[in-house]
């Protein structure tokens, strides 16, 4: 199916997304509507919330995109949207604009699963060649997945329990940082020690490429309960050590595993791997230090995407969308929104089963 230009439909989580990209790979217009100002006040993303600000916004989101490439609706070739997995209220409400759009003008379209856009982004941003290692980082997801195509992927391993990003919320909140938790995060951590306290490296004496992160966590709330009690509170420069000692053994777990992957994916595949990282996790200096590192003693390459593009965004959905549409033809109309909806669908679920299915 010959198709130039993709409209792309992202609101999986709390960012409402459209961007119109070409199959040549050219971006004409990426726009991306936040919400953190509605979640700060919960310290988190509150589902509810979230799903009826991408109602309210994925037109706003979509014209904005078509005015600022200067094209209209007419002039898109297919529709990409985000079909899962993620927040089921906000999945559903991308969907049924994205059904909409198609059943209005007839376009083909593609349900993408997010995790896949993250996947694809090298290739879009230096077009990667297969097979390459990524290493998808967030603030929901944590897991280093061989892509072959646009739609094999293999996990070699992943988070067990609490994903990075959800871990440095989880620690901003515990030390009253506010949210989102990543930048407050790392911004205390610039002035902080990070060897006054001991954290744990969860995992550290296991071999192959899962990690854990709940613990680190955790560990972090019985310092912060030792402190209040032997001296009264936190001091500022208490908070800053606390976040350079956990933003330390994040980025040295997550460096020994990208090291243990790499050795996996040269065993699978022959190869050295091509190594890329995406997800919002991807924008933290001290853990893109780290990987970096590693991937240089393997001599491996390293793709680090624009950190627009790491980040939750509509241009990688549509990327997506693009390249499997050229391997299998639009979706139609009769697809479901999921809230789960593992990349890896013959890889045992690493956070067991509910009603929805495998978590991840």
């Amino acid at each position: 199916m010959l198709i130039k230009t993709i409209l792309g439909i992202e609101s999986s989580c709390d960012d409402t997304a459209a961007a119109l990209v070409r199959s040549d790979g050219s971006v004409l217009a990426s726009i991306v509507m936040g919400q953190s100002a509605l979640h700060e006040g919960f310290g988190g993303v509150v589902p509810e919330i979230a799903a009826r600000a991408h109602a309210e916004r994925l037109d706003i989101a979509t014209q904005a995109a078509l005015d600022e490439a200067g094209i209209v609706l007419g002039d898109v070739d297919a529709l990409a949207v985000t079909a899962g997995p993620g927040l089921i209220g906000g999945v559903l409400s991308g969907v049924m604009f994205a059904k909409g759009l198609a059943a209005a003008t007839g376009k083909p379209l593609i349900a993408v699963n997010h995790l896949a856009g993250h996947a694809l982004t090298p290739r879009l941003t230096h077009r990667l060649a297969y097979p390459y290692l990524m290493l998808l980082v967030s603030g929901g997801h944590c897991q280093f997945i061989a892509v072959s195509s646009a739609e094999s992927f293999h996990r070699l391993g992943g988070t067990i329990d609490d994903a990075p990003g959800e871990a440095f919320d989880k620690v901003a909140r515990l030390l009253g940082l506010g949210y989102p938790g990543g930048p407050l995060v790392e911004a205390a951590a610039k002035t902080g020690d990070a060897t006054r306290f001991k954290l744990p490296r969860p995992l550290a004496d296991r071999a192959g490429c899962d990690m854990s992160f709940s613990g680190l966590k955790t560990a972090v709330r019985r310092l912060r309960e030792k402190l209040e009690a032997d001296q009264g509170g936190l001091y500022p420069q208490d908070i800053a050590d606390i976040c350079a000692g956990f933003q330390a053994a994040v980025a040295e777990s997550l460096a020994a595993k990208t090291r243990a992957a790499l050795q996996e994916f040269e065993h699978r595949f022959g190869s050295a791997a091509r190594l890329a990282v995406a997800g919002g996790v991807a924008a933290n200096e001290t853990i893109r230090a780290a990987i970096g590192a590693v991937a240089a003693e393997a001599g491996a390459g390293l793709v680090l995407p624009p950190l627009p593009l790491c980040t939750d965004n509509a241009a990688m959905i549509a990327w997506a969308g693009h390249e499997q549409l050229a391997r299998r033809g639009p979706d139609g109309l009769a697809f479901s929104a999921r809230p789960r909806w593992p990349l890896d669908a013959i890889a045992a679920p690493m956070l067991g089963y509910g009603k929805k299915g495998p978590k991840a």
